[in-house]
């Protein structure tokens, strides 16, 4: 249940080393780093900067914020835009 009046918007935030510079496949799936799933994308957003600066020393290393809610509830995700 939520305590505040704004929606409850999950997000998902994980990474790892990818193949390529130029796309997303991960060069070992098994190794994906899942950071966690967020109720906003706020704080998914300070996981990510986080996880990305910590690993700023591997340039093959990327983190990506997925927006579960738009998975969960496709007709609101396109009212939305």
């Amino acid at each position: 249940m939520s305590t505040s009046n704004s929606p409850q918007l999950l997000h998902l935030v994980f990474g790892g080393e990818l193949t390529s510079l130029d796309g997303t496949e991960f060069r070992d799936p098994t190794k994906i780093d899942i950071v966690g799933i967020f109720p906003n994308f706020a704080s998914a957003q300070v996981a990510w900067r986080s996880r990305a600066q910590s690993s700023v020393d591997n340039a093959m290393v990327r983190y990506f914020i997925v927006h579960l809610h738009r998975f969960l509830d496709p007709a609101t995700a396109q009212a939305r835009g």
